[in-house]
């Protein structure tokens, strides 16, 4: 005998969720804390959870702008719409700064001397040169 499912969206009683990226359409679903799998309203596709004690992080693809999932800890996570290869860095290896030209908000690998802008492909230097630093100290 069928066991009868709970209609969508259920809520657990005490209304604990967790979110992902849907595998089809990579938007952001909620579930409830203990499924196993989740069914996107809006594609349909069947996106599977994690499981428990996974920590799960988040980057923007530098190709096509795409929420990415991707288990922390990782070193890179390739976009499944693109297939651009994107570089995964943990909070304190990654720094921003605004492009110089478009003034998007850029992020780069803490150390790194320039950025190319992936919106308009503008290269901006990151940090003080040698000169303006002598000459903030004088």
């Amino acid at each position: 005998m069928p066991v009868p499912l709970a209609p969508y969206p259920f809520t657990p009683p005490n209304g604990a969720q967790n979110q992902l990226v849907c595998s089809g359409c990579r938007n952001l679903l909620l579930y409830p804390i203990g499924a196993t799998s989740v069914c996107c309203a809006v594609c349909s596709a069947v996106t599977a959870v994690p499981p428990p004690g996974t920590e799960m992080a988040q980057l923007v693809c530098g190709g096509c702008h795409t929420l990415l999932m991707y288990i922390r800890g990782a070193t890179s996570v390739q976009c499944s719409c693109c297939h651009t290869v994107n570089l995964a860095l943990e909070a304190n290896q990654v720094a921003h700064v605004n492009c110089g030209n478009c003034h998007m908000l850029l992020m780069y690998q803490y150390g790194a001397r320039s950025v190319k802008c992936a919106v308009c492909n503008f290269v901006t230097s990151v940090g003080a040169s040698p000169s303006a630093e002598q000459k903030l100290s004088t």
